[in-house]
């Protein structure tokens, strides 16, 4: 008489594992069928609406500015929404804090320039300006930093609420040097250039960038680090303050991905 029960219950329990294995089969199915969940872009774009940038953009200077800040508002041309960055014996950066410890990161962009500045050298102070450029900020550990340099950011930092970054990598649009010039900022060494685009035989045309920009600052700051920092934001800027002059440039299109 146990028989038929020893039957039903092993017949129970293979009818368990049948469907277990059912389940676990669809469950597999629909994870590989489901696309997975997209990560958030590292930068916000500029906006698509409105005359501002839009939030978390927001228009940087130096500490304790008195100079007029560059001129960064959205505007169409030729049928896409860009940003417009003037400068008018003026100096200013529309910043996109963010925090990547991320390896491998690249940064691209369009941009294009309308007016640059003829009497701009960025070898000498009186000349350092540029129509455009874009910036990548660097959390780069203050020990590392010579002591000089060190004392000067520390003082910054303590007159701006302002991100003050220990380094800084900037690709520029420039007037006079060759593409693939580089060189350091002529009034600090915690900013350092790259020029990407030069002279004006390309005004008025957008133009493509793409960089590696961790091995970009290994190449910049080799002096002072074998590791690529955290990066802790991102800037357009253009300035014309030393050289009293006027630009003109746009950007868009501003990602930061692996």
């Amino acid at each position: 008489m146990q028989r038929p029960c020893r039957g039903i219950h092993q017949g129970g329990r293979q009818l368990k594992r049948h469907v277990f294995s059912l389940s676990f089969v669809l469950a597999t199915l629909l994870a590989a069928l489901t696309p997975a969940r997209a990560q958030a872009p590292l930068l916000q774009p500029f906006g698509a609406a409105g005359s501002k940038p839009a939030a978390p953009w927001q228009v940087s200077g130096l500490p304790n500015q008195k100079k007029p800040y560059t001129r960064f508002s959205m505007v169409d041309l030729e049928g896409s929404r860009a940003l417009r960055v003037e400068a008018q014996e003026s100096y200013g950066n529309l910043v996109h804090p963010l925090t990547s410890d991320r390896a491998g990161l690249r940064l691209a962009w369009k941009w294009r320039v309308d007016e640059l500045i003829e009497a701009a050298d960025l070898r000498v102070k009186t000349g350092d300006d540029t129509a455009v450029k874009v910036c990548v900020f660097f959390d780069h550990p203050l020990e590392q930093i010579p002591f000089g340099d060190r004392q000067l950011l520390r003082m910054a930092r303590s007159q701006t609420a302002d991100l003050v970054p220990g380094a800084t990598v900037c690709y520029v649009w420039d007037t006079h040097l060759p593409v693939g010039t580089a060189i350091d900022n002529a009034f600090t060494r915690r900013m350092r250039y790259i020029v990407l685009q030069s002279g004006p035989s390309n005004l008025h045309q957008w133009k493509s960038e793409r960089r590696d920009v961790g091995a970009d600052f290994l190449k910049l700051f080799a002096d002072e680090s074998s590791k690529v920092p955290p990066i802790s934001g991102v800037a357009v800027g253009a300035d014309s303050d030393n050289t009293h002059t006027h630009s003109l440039a746009h950007v868009m299109d501003v990602v930061l991905e692996p």
